[in-house]
C-alpha cells in the first residue's frame, strides 16, 4: 500500500469529524441567540475544500509521502488542535456571532488575530506537497489565500458590526 492513501484517509476522516463538530457547535450557538454572518461565501469555501480533497484522492492515492512537507503538516496539526481547544464550543466553519461576546483573545489568539486561517493556509499546500504535487499546492494554495482574504474581511466586518451594536 502506498503511504499517500494513509494521509488522504486521515484528511478525509479529520474533515468529516470536524464538519460534524462544526454543525453541532453552530446549532448550539444559534439556539443561544447567535446569528450567522457572511453566509454567501460559505458554499465557495466548501466547494474549494471539497475539490482540493477530491483531486488529492484522484492524483495522490497511489503516491508515497515526501518527508519534509509531511513533517510540516504534522506540526500544523498540533496548531490546529490548539486553535480548536481554545475556541471550544465557539469553533465552527461558519461566521457565527454571539451577541455580547468579544472575539477570543486567549491561546494562539494572543499572538495572531486569525491563527486558524494561518493553519489552513499552510495545511492545504503542505498536504499537496507531502504527496509530491507541487503544482496542486500552488493552485489550491493561491485559491485558498484568495478565499481566506474574502473570509477574513467578512469576519472582521461582522465582529466590528456586532461590537458597535452591542
Amino acid at each position: 500500500m502506498h503511504s499517500g492513501i494513509l494521509l488522504l484517509a486521515y484528511l478525509t476522516l479529520q474533515r468529516s469529524i470536524e464538519l460534524g463538530i462544526a454543525r453541532r457547535n453552530t446549532a448550539a450557538l444559534l439556539v443561544k441567540g447567535a446569528y450567522e454572518e457572511g453566509a454567501g461565501h460559505y458554499p465557495a469555501i466548501v466547494a474549494l475544500h471539497a475539490t482540493w480533497l477530491a483531486t488529492l484522492w484522484i492524483l495522490g492515492w497511489n503516491l508515497d509521502l515526501v518527508a519534509a512537507p509531511l513533517i510540516a503538516f504534522v506540526l500544523l496539526q498540533a496548531a490546529r488542535l490548539w486553535v480548536l481547544r481554545t475556541l471550544g464550543a465557539r469553533w465552527t466553519t461558519r461566521i457565527v456571532i454571539v451577541p455580547g461576546e468579544s472575539p477570543v483573545t486567549t491561546g494562539p489568539y494572543r499572538f495572531l488575530r486569525h491563527p486558524n486561517y494561518l493553519v489552513v493556509a499552510l495545511e492545504l499546500p503542505c498536504a499537496s506537497l507531502a504527496l509530491g504535487l507541487s503544482w496542486h499546492a500552488a493552485i489550491f494554495g493561491a485559491a485558498n489565500l484568495a478565499m481566506l482574504a474574502w473570509r477574513i474581511r467578512s469576519e472582521d466586518a461582522a465582529f466590528a458590526r456586532s461590537t458597535t451594536l452591542g
